[in-house]
């Protein structure tokens, strides 16, 4: 996500049989750390992503218990599609409700566990430890310091609930007929199959938060010439958009590089 490369990309075919640069996926990026620092190297952040998932799973439990939500039976009569439509709203505000939430309490962590590890890039140890980290940020950035890259992420987050829900919704009504026997089956991995979708689409909100959470905090992959010290989300957004780079990251396995692809 941050564009630091230390391998060099090798040469690939496409389904067309052209020969492309792929730059390296996941395994050999994993190996490459264990060369680095070890396998402990591979685990860097992990303590704080931990405690902010924690942070985000009791406040989504907390906030569900205060404003809870009855059940719904689902509606699929076309001649209830308002009244359908008007339930999944109100299920999607509830939900929205309750990540907005639980990604303000997490955000933090999220945070310093993204700088973390991103110090492998600089061979930094300016965030040793949770509470060393928070400190630091307190100290350097103040209070906003943890929030850094919060908006992108509530964004992707709402944008992602919104599409995902209506669509489901929408496919479920019209698209699947009761009279089909395996229309329940159907129904039960819609929304499901619309998360991946719609994830691939919200992703750049995902890179744009991680990329703010490290911009200029005084880590080399935060500093050019890995990024320009952003002023905003948006900055960094237009500028991802320049280069052609908002998916940056989005592949852990096939990785096109960034480069004119065709070679004779």
């Amino acid at each position: 996500q941050v564009g630091h490369e230390p391998l060099p990309p090798t040469v690939g075919r496409n389904v067309l049989g052209r020969k492309v640069l792929y730059l390296p996926g996941f395994f050999t990026y994993a190996r490459h750390i264990v060369e680095v620092d070890g396998k402990r190297g591979l685990f860097r952040g992990l303590t704080p992503r931990l405690i902010s998932s924690t942070l985000s799973t009791i406040t989504r439990g907390s906030v569900k218990k205060a404003f809870p939500l009855e059940d719904m039976e689902h509606v699929s009569n076309r001649d209830d599609v308002k009244t359908s439509l008007r339930k999944v709203v109100k299920e999607t505000s509830h939900e929205m409700m309750m990540q907005c939430m639980s990604r303000v309490v997490s955000h933090p962590l999220h945070v310093i566990s993204m700088r973390c590890m991103v110090q492998f890039v600089g061979r930094e140890v300016k965030y040793s430890g949770v509470f060393s980290a928070i400190g630091r940020i307190f100290k350097e950035e103040g209070i906003l310091g943890f929030f850094v890259g919060l908006v992108p992420h509530i964004l992707g987050d709402v944008i992602f609930l919104w599409c995902c829900n209506l669509l489901a919704h929408f496919i479920n009504t019209y698209a699947v007929d009761d009279n089909f026997s395996q229309a329940s089956v159907i129904r039960s991995y819609t929304k499901f199959v619309m998360g991946i979708a719609v994830s691939m689409l919200t992703y750049p909100f995902l890179l744009v938060g991680d990329l703010m959470a490290v911009n200029n905090c005084g880590l080399r992959a935060g500093l050019p010439p890995y990024a320009p010290a952003f002023t905003s989300w948006i900055h960094c957004w237009r500028y991802l958009s320049a280069q052609g780079q908002l998916f940056r990251g989005s592949s852990l396995l096939f990785r096109r590089a960034p480069v004119p692809a065709a070679f004779d």
